[in-house]
């Protein structure tokens, strides 16, 4: 059932107290040799004899997932055989990598993945060294590189997000119609093998999207008249750790001389605010005005907490309250719909989708999905409205699902994570009203917490019924 408006209040709320996690907890050998082997099955189940796994520093979750580490400025590729069989083409630096892989891997020397005019000293093309990682014509070869295609007017198994001066080459060695793009293997939204996390994985995530969270609460208690945009960015270092999205920190208006990073731009009162700080499990955002009281704002904006935030916390409250193993990604969808009308509210992408170590892995959410939300999925709570003449409200932060196996593995496993997991369930149950059930797993400390007016710290927005 939807939360209405009317059941939504705004009003004195405690700041949410979780505190973030100290310590990551690693991905174990097991879950890598889990990992490997799931991938293996899913490749011998669609008839590959081989796959080919394109990495840059951008895209390299898939092959992260395999070998615990994603190239660092090269580009490299992992080959997976049928037969458990591992190769990778690494370049100049990171030829060494290959001996801190989690899965046993023969290393192949590919100067042409290297930086620009280092050195090449091969005497052999790049589909003969290609060719040094078993590949041969005829055999059926998965391309993955970090993303499906979703035409339904062109054959989408023939679009490949790799470079030509690959593809080429492999064309060549195994034969052009022997290839087909194998993303889905890994990410699709309903049978993708990455989309289903175990105790270990959602363990080992949750300090990444704890930490966003606590980052952006931190900067949040800072902001202040006055005070630039590079003063409260420094609020988000997080231990060094990588990030899945541009960091953003914007007052007023945001991205101007196409600047996208944070700058030497002042707070003013009334001014629209984002902050956006993506880590390796859990992306935490929000959108809200500077003021303290509706006074503040423009005066063609002062109604903004009850024509725009009130709404929004509805449709994102309901959206917490319907998640569970079990129903529909197409449920998901009506309920959001109906508690925050598209068509009135102005979102377009889906509401929600997975995450790992990318913000966005792939999303099952849209209208009529037959996708069944699972056990082991991570989802990011993502609902972006846009109503005309008004600034914009937003309080992204994800969740996992957990079926009572998981949860007492993970409880029994991993008891400081359970710990703040159940601290913020209480305090999502307790204090803001929103009815979770019992397979939802908050992973951000700040889910469901919402300041429309951030310089009244104490006041938020929650559910009465």
């Amino acid at each position: 059932m939807s939360v209405s408006l009317e059941n939504v209040v705004y009003t004195k709320v405690p700041v949410p107290e979780t505190p973030a996690p100290a310590v990551p907890v690693d991905i174990t050998a097991k879950t890598f040799a889990l990992r490997h082997q799931k991938v293996v099955d899913a490749m011998k189940a669609d008839g590959f004899d081989a796959l080919f796994l394109y990495a840059d520093r951008e895209h390299a979750a898939n092959f992260g997932y395999l070998t615990g580490f994603e190239p660092r400025f090269e580009e490299s590729v992992l080959i997976l055989h049928a037969d458990g069989r591992s190769f990778m083409l690494l370049g100049n630096e990171s030829l060494r990598m290959q001996a801190y892989s989690q899965l046993p891997v023969t290393a192949v020397h590919v100067p042409h993945l290297s930086l620009p005019n280092q050195p090449m000293g091969n005497t052999e093309t790049l589909k003969e060294l290609m060719a040094k990682a078993d590949l041969r014509f005829g055999m059926s070869v998965g391309v993955i590189g970090w993303k499906m295609f979703s035409s339904t007017i062109e054959d989408n198994s023939r679009f490949f997000d790799v470079p030509d001066f690959l593809m080429a080459p492999l064309k060549e060695l195994v034969g052009a119609e022997n290839l087909k793009n194998a993303a889905y293997l890994l990410i699709d939204a309903d049978k993708g093998v990455r989309v289903i996390n175990g105790a270990n994985d959602i363990a080992h995530y949750e300090f990444g999207a704890a930490l966003a969270s606590d980052r952006v609460r931190r900067l949040l208690g800072e902001i202040e008249v006055g005070k630039t945009e590079l003063e409260l960015a420094q609020n988000l270092s997080a231990f060094g750790q990588p990030t899945s999205v541009t960091t953003i920190c914007a007052t007023g208006e945001r991205f101007t001389n196409a600047v996208v990073w944070p700058r030497a731009k002042a707070v003013a009162m009334g001014d629209k605010f984002s902050v956006t700080l993506g880590l390796h499990g859990g992306l935490t955002n929000r959108v809200a005005y500077v003021a303290r009281t509706p006074e503040d704002l423009p005066e063609d904006v002062r109604d903004y907490v009850d024509v725009v935030a009130r709404p929004y916390y509805a449709g994102i409250s309901t959206w917490y309250e319907t998640v569970r193993v079990g129903i529909t990604a197409g449920e998901l969808y009506a309920a959001v719909d109906a508690a925050l009308p598209k068509d009135k509210y102005g979102w377009v992408l889906n509401p929600g989708h997975l995450t790992s170590d990318e913000e966005w892995l792939s999303s099952p959410v849209y209208k009529d999905s037959p996708v069944v939300l699972k056990s082991g999925m991570m989802i990011q709570m993502d609902i972006i409205p846009k109503v005309e003449g008004y600034g914009g409200v937003n309080a992204e932060d994800g969740v996992a699902l957990a079926d009572k196996d998981l949860r007492d593995q993970i409880k029994a496993e991993y008891p400081e994570v359970w710990a703040r997991i159940e601290s913020r369930r209480k305090y999502m149950i307790e204090t803001l009203g929103i009815r979770l059930h019992p397979d939802v797993l908050p992973l951000s400390n700040l889910a469901g917490y919402l300041r429309p007016l951030l310089l009244c710290r104490d006041c938020a927005l929650k559910v009465v019924r």
